[in-house]
């Protein structure tokens, strides 16, 4: 547990001015320290991009402050606060003065770390009640930074983003109530790859930036110049610096002192509300971030009144994460969206100088779009407006961006030739499945449009195959599906699917084990434990004499994540587009239910001969699905090469996570064609396959995707032999799956 502590003297910092571009970066950060209302930077980006390294820099920018003498939550001697837990200070209480802090919150934190708690040595030892402050206390008046924010827990993440909201924090726990002042700047940073945050979290973070390595040689260049000179030289590097540093930091503390008269008129608070009804964001949290980031914006640049361009500057950075309405949307703002948003805000706004619509008895009440109001269409480029709608963000319709025109066909969909694999149709009964079967099709994003069409590839096939867009898909993986658990109690991987024991959730029973922290302490038991032995102790008045051997700790019971290994046949039997319509439909809506509740997935294929891990276990969901959207399909079915290779996966992930259980769910009909040796019986060897997963452990859903008017039922054996579930299609949810199946049927009967 590490708390880092911006020194006065110390190993010398990246200097915050030596970091070469970033600008969204820097302004990002040095708005909050700013204005620290604007409510904390969320930096989103690859591995390797100075994330961490900027952030430490600013600490260093920012100016230090008085505090009273041995306050262990520093109050302010000029204004202490009235319920600080060391106070009541009085008035003109000696004081020092300390550097700003840097508090470092990691990944393994525990609660009571974060928030404080009762002072368990003290309780027993001395018979009374003292709270431990905890990291929160530490970071008043300074940075409080969570690097991989996104691999938190969840209720951790709640706990800092409300206490960075209201400026304090309260801690109700242990017998202990405490209320103290946590005013601080939350930067967290995060990469994408290793799982997204929750939107309710994307919306608490005030701003967010995207950062990546620069592609342009001579960027890549200076940056690599820049590292080994500061590792080769640190104090030298940064003496080198050390102006620019002294700049900042003055510009810094003029613009602190400005903005709380930085004058925001009307019309930017109208433009501010126009831009965010524009883009249809939930809640009024936009509105206030934009605001204090646009004042701050306007202190930083050295004016006393909030403009246009600095709505844009905030807007640009306040708005990226909360467009989102699903979790695979990538989050993002267009500028050429964002331009034309300003410029219909100014245009309903009118002449800066001219009377405003209350100020005209005759203006019309309903002149356009509102702040509150849907867009409305706008003119195309012939004049004409047509073929364009409002879809609540500026933009069209899918109907009027898609190239292709409406869809047709069954479905949504336009039919497309298929050809039969170069390895065959692996069985298939169905003769209108087997002519439908093509080697190497690959399945587009099925999130793209709600109908879509067949697209040839540009050029010809040149081996790739047809893309085929999944239209049905996109609304079915935003059906709920069956939730899926391991049985059994796993250790506590964070998360929300199978029981486990965890640090927190309910006390089930006492454990023998002794514990030094009062969050895990089972006093009932260690009560009894203690009580025989009073009289043997001495004991003489009304106290309970504890010794540490008594202590007992309290065993909780919550909900972890796992680890869901997706086995998918994309082979030549099941590779007819309307087939794995439903089954692309069936994979989105498990991948919903696995970034609910938290879980790391995988993605492995099987084709042709053999099996392939198309995505390596990862906590982003919405990777799982862009990979599953390049699904090729075609050729023969290597079912027991696929299981095979889902327990080398699994294997390794074993060595790497321990805490974190499988499940595998297999998408198949239960053909095989290819053995998993020479002579082989494929459909034995798969079978076999199957039952080695058993042995290790492993929880099997086999989801049987057999369709057609001639059923061979091979994958009730397959799931017996794993000892798994089984489940069908229509099974996996009551409603848009099923109906979808059955839509499937009845259009193939017409």
């Amino acid at each position: 547990m590490s708390t880092s502590t911006a020194p006065a003297a110390g190993p010398p910092r990246f200097p915050f001015s030596a970091v070469v571009g970033h600008d969204d970066l820097r302004l990002a950060l040095l708005l909050n320290a700013v204005h620290p209302g604007v409510g904390g930077v969320l930096v989103r980006g690859e591995k390797g991009t100075a994330k961490s390294t900027a952030v430490r820099a600013l600490a260093a920018l920012l100016p230090s402050h008085e505090v009273v003498e041995a306050c262990r939550f520093g109050c302010d001697p000029a204004a202490p606060d009235p319920s600080c837990p060391d106070g009541p200070h009085p008035a003109g209480a000696p004081g020092g003065r300390r550097p700003a802090r840097l508090v470092e919150l990691p990944v393994g934190a525990t609660e009571d770390r974060l928030v404080g708690s009762l002072d368990l040595e003290k309780a027993l030892s001395e018979g009374r009640r003292a709270y431990q402050p905890g990291l929160l206390a530490d970071a008043h008046r300074g940075v409080l930074y969570v690097d991989e924010v996104n691999l938190l827990h969840d209720h951790l993440v709640d706990l800092l983003l409300d206490a960075a909201a209201m400026g304090r924090a309260h801690v109700e726990r242990d017998g202990v109530s405490v209320s103290h002042a946590a005013r601080f700047l939350l930067v967290g940073t995060m990469n994408p790859e290793e799982g997204e945050l929750r939107p309710q979290l994307l919306d608490r973070f005030g701003l967010t930036v995207e950062v990546r390595a620069s592609r342009d040689v001579d960027t890549r260049v200076e940056v690599t110049r820049r590292r080994m000179a500061f590792e080769d030289d640190p104090v030298g590097f940064v003496a080198r610096f050390a102006p620019d540093e002294t700049a900042t930091a003055a510009r810094l503390r003029a613009a602190q002192a400005r903005v709380s008269a930085v004058a925001v008129s009307d019309r930017e608070l109208r433009r501010i509300a126009f831009v965010c009804a524009r883009f249809d964001v939930d809640g009024m949290r936009a509105d206030l971030v934009i605001t204090r980031a646009a004042a701050a914006h306007a202190a930083w640049e050295g004016r006393d009144a909030m403009t246009a361009d600095d709505v844009r500057v905030a807007a640009r950075l306040a708005l990226p994460h909360r467009r989102r309405r699903d979790p695979f949307d990538e989050p993002g703002l267009d500028p050429a969206e964002l331009d034309r948003a300003l410029a219909d805000a100014e245009e309903h706004l009118g002449p800066e100088d001219g009377p405003g619509p209350d100020d005209d008895p005759d203006h019309d009440p309903d002149p356009g779009p509102g702040p509150g109001d849907p867009a409305e269409p706008q003119d195309g480029p012939d004049g004409s407006g047509a073929g364009e709608e409002p879809d609540g963000t500026g933009g069209t319709t899918p109907e009027a961006d898609d190239p292709h025109g409406p869809a047709t066909g069954s479905g949504g969909r336009a039919e497309a030739p298929g050809t039969d694999s170069a390895d065959g149709a692996d069985g298939a009964t169905d003769p209108t499945e087997a002519t439908e079967t093509t080697e190497g099709t690959a399945a587009t994003d099925p999130g793209d449009r709600e109908s879509g069409a067949a697209q040839a590839p540009a050029g010809g096939d040149g081996g790739e195959g047809r893309a085929v867009v999944v239209g049905d898909a996109a609304r079915l993986h935003r059906a709920t599906v069956r939730k899926f658990t391991v049985p059994g109690l796993g250790a506590g991987a964070p998360g929300r699917r199978s029981r486990a024991r965890t640090d927190t959730g309910r006390v089930v029973r006492p454990s023998g084990a002794g514990t030094t922290r009062a969050a895990d302490l089972h006093l009932p038991a260690t009560v009894l434990a203690a009580a025989p032995h009073q009289a043997g102790r001495g004991r003489r008045g009304p106290g309970l004499l504890v010794r540490r051997d008594d202590l007992r700790r309290a065993e909780r019971e919550g909900r972890e994540g796992n680890l869901v290994l997706f086995v998918v046949d994309a082979s030549g039997s099941m590779a007819a587009r309307r087939r794995m319509t439903a089954v692309s439909g069936a994979v989105l809506g498990l991948l919903r239910d696995a970034y609910q509740r938290r879980d790391k997935v995988g993605l492995v294929t099987f084709r042709a001969r053999a099996a392939e891990l198309a995505l390596p276990p990862t906590s982003s969901v919405p990777t799982a699905q862009q990979r599953l959207s390049r699904l090729r399909t075609g050729g023969r079915t290597p079912l027991a090469g696929g299981l095979l290779k889902a327990r080398a996966v699994l294997d390794a992930e074993r060595r790497r996570d321990p805490r974190r259980r499988p499940l595998v769910v297999l998408l198949t009909d239960g053909r095989a064609t290819v053995a998993a040796r020479d002579g082989g019986d494929p459909v034995a060897d798969s079978r076999r396959a199957a039952a080695l997963l058993a042995a290790d452990g492993v929880h099997t859903v086999v989801v049987d995707c057999e369709a057609g008017h001639v059923r061979l039922g091979l994958a009730a054996p397959l799931a017996a032999a794993a000892g798994g579930e089984l489940v069908t299609l229509d099974e996996l949810t009551a409603d848009s799956v099923g109906d979808l199946v059955r839509a499937t049927r009845s259009a193939r009967a017409a």
